[in-house]
């Protein structure tokens, strides 16, 4: 009999921790508006840093997203500061409330375009066009393909076949920040933020979620044999599936090792 009361608590302590499990939280709303004038901002897109979901506003600025308190919200729109925004318990308990991003000043850079002077003389032209032996990549969704290295894949491996030295730069980046590389396979997942990274080139979101800086996000990718010519153009949804890739191929190798 007491064996039975135990199983039977067992069982209900599973169902309920199971049920608990699957709750989503709260959806939460707000506004997001122009500091300077109070117009609504349509478009702007907001991840959550602590679950890693993604949402977008509305013509109105208006946007929902799941989040419980003291989650972190990360808002960023073309031409405004990114900001960052705590989730209260006021906000829970009263509802709505009004972001306000300030406009930045943008001074576009001047970008001269030398087209590559062709003499006619085939020899002497064809040292002068360049010439880019980059392995070609493609990702899943996309119709674009772009430069991943000169490198084939697989090549990859031969690189990260020193990420166990403890002085080596990607053996302190993965080893050191699994929760933060554990965010990748989420960020994947939801479609709103591979919409979102899709369209920017910025790193900041990618910076925001993983706590890296640009010149770290860049190093990671060299490191895992990118070329420079990717570094440079990819797009953030291009660079959060090169990184993945990478850290997947240390997870591989570290399991091995052990």
């Amino acid at each position: 009999m007491k064996n039975l009361l135990l199983f039977l608590l067992l069982i209900v302590s599973v169902t309920a921790w199971s049920q608990e499990s699957l709750v989503q939280p709260p959806l939460i709303k707000g506004k997001v508006l122009n500091d300077a004038n109070d117009v609504p901002l349509e478009n702007v897109n907001i991840v959550n840093l602590n679950s890693v979901v993604g949402a977008t506003t509305d013509k109105e600025g208006d946007f929902e997203i799941r989040a419980v308190v003291n989650d972190t919200l990360y808002f960023s729109y073309l031409g405004f500061k990114s900001i960052r925004v705590r989730v209260t318990n006021d906000w829970m308990k009263f509802g709505e409330i009004k972001i306000k991003m300030t406009e930045l000043g943008i001074a576009l850079e001047e970008v001269v375009v030398r087209p590559v002077q062709l003499t006619g003389y085939v020899e002497v032209d064809a040292k002068t066009i360049p010439i880019y032996d980059n392995y070609r990549y493609r990702i899943s969704g996309l119709n674009t393909g772009y430069e991943g290295g000169n490198q084939q894949p697989g090549a990859v491996n031969k690189v990260l076949s020193a990420i166990f030295n403890p002085a080596d730069f990607l053996y302190n980046v993965f080893g050191k920040r699994p929760k933060q590389m554990r965010k990748l396979r989420k960020m994947k997942n939801d479609d709103e933020i591979r919409n979102l990274l899709q369209s920017k080139f910025d790193r900041e979101t990618l910076m925001a979620v993983l706590q890296l800086e640009r010149v770290d996000i860049d190093e990671i990718l060299n490191k895992c044999n990118y070329s420079k010519d990717f570094i440079n153009t990819a797009n953030d949804l291009q660079i959060l599936d090169a990184i993945s890739e990478c850290y997947e191929e240390y997870r591989v190798l570290n399991r091995d090792k052990k």
